[in-house]
């Protein structure tokens, strides 16, 4: 059985599901079973709906705004992996707070008072696009802070969640790779139904990040498509999403780490523009507990090594 940490929210919930918080005294949990491990781990970084008053306090935009942000209700609809064996890791705080889908210190120094420390990475690509470790923009581009933040701050955030977090999710990991010789992270996210405003067309249904089939072996992202594309969803690999840095860094498929991104398409579960489930939500979570329970079922009796590159 699960441990009682999980709680199952009602489809009557408000539609402000989000909680304003003094501290976030629970940052993060790893939900468990009590059945035998299993080589499969789910991670659920972006779904965190707890927001720190001070936090709002800096902030330019309403809650709301914010939101947009979240990979709303996705740990719900992973949360069945704990019947599997499956652990899963789910963060509290959210996205546009603190992003641990990032390199612990991708930081924009346009938006802190005082000089980064000089193993800041201020150039990538996540950088300039405003969506570092600590975002400066949500959404269609829309500044976050009415003001900059101090570098202290931004340390701070990093020491106290962003470290523990990667630290408990390398150690779930491991324990799984220990046991099996082998373990399989699943990076659990949520992509919106249209890329943009002006792009109405319509999304596949779900979208498999591998690295272009080097994070993990090929044999674990045919079981998540095929299962997938059995039940009916429409199914795309690495584009437009090939794994964020938790696919990229955790992936090592030759020294036994297999790492995937998931993306699910919000409308399949959710009313986008009110925060709600919708009637398909359970529909939906069953198929993902489906796709989980076939994964860990065929990792557990090992996996496939990825072919040689000279073959």
């Amino acid at each position: 059985m699960a441990k009682v940490r999980f709680r199952k929210v009602p489809e009557n919930e408000p539609r402000m599901s989000a909680k304003i918080v003094e501290e976030l005294d629970l940052p993060f949990e790893i939900v468990e079973s009590t059945a035998p491990y299993s080589p499969v781990v789910c991670n659920s970084p972006h779904s965190g709906r707890s927001y720190p008053a001070a936090f709002l306090a800096q902030t330019r935009l309403e809650l709301e705004a914010l939101r947009r942000s979240e990979d709303t209700f996705v740990d719900e609809l992973f949360g069945d992996s704990v019947r599997f064996g499956v652990p899963m890791m789910r963060a509290h705080f959210p996205r546009s707070f603190l992003d641990v889908n990032r390199e612990p210190y991708e930081l924009d120094p346009r938006m802190f008072e005082g000089r980064l420390p000089p193993f800041a990475n201020t150039r990538s690509l996540r950088v300039a696009g405003g969506l570092g470790t600590i975002a400066r923009v949500v959404g269609d581009a829309r500044e976050i802070y009415d003001r900059r933040l101090s570098v202290d701050e931004a340390l701070t955030r990093i020491e106290r969640y962003y470290k523990p977090y990667h630290r408990e999710l390398r150690r779930l990991i491991t324990r799984a790779q220990e046991f099996y010789d082998d373990a399989v992270l699943l990076d659990c996210h949520s992509m919106p139904s249209n890329a943009n405003g002006h792009d109405e067309r319509p999304r596949a249904d779900i979208v498999i990040g591998d690295r272009y089939g080097t994070s993990c072996a090929s044999m674990v992202t045919d079981i998540i498509e095929d299962t997938l594309r059995s039940l009916g969803y429409s199914v795309l690999r690495n584009k437009p999403y090939a794994g964020g840095f938790i696919t990229e860094h955790y992936g090592d498929p030759a020294a036994g780490f297999h790492a995937v991104q998931i993306e699910i398409n919000r409308a399949l579960y959710m009313d986008e523009r009110e925060y709600r489930r919708s009637a398909r939500f359970e529909y939906v979570r069953t198929d993902i507990g489906r796709m989980i329970s076939k994964l860990a079922v065929e990792t557990a009796r090992g996996i496939e090594p990825l072919r040689d590159a000279a073959e």
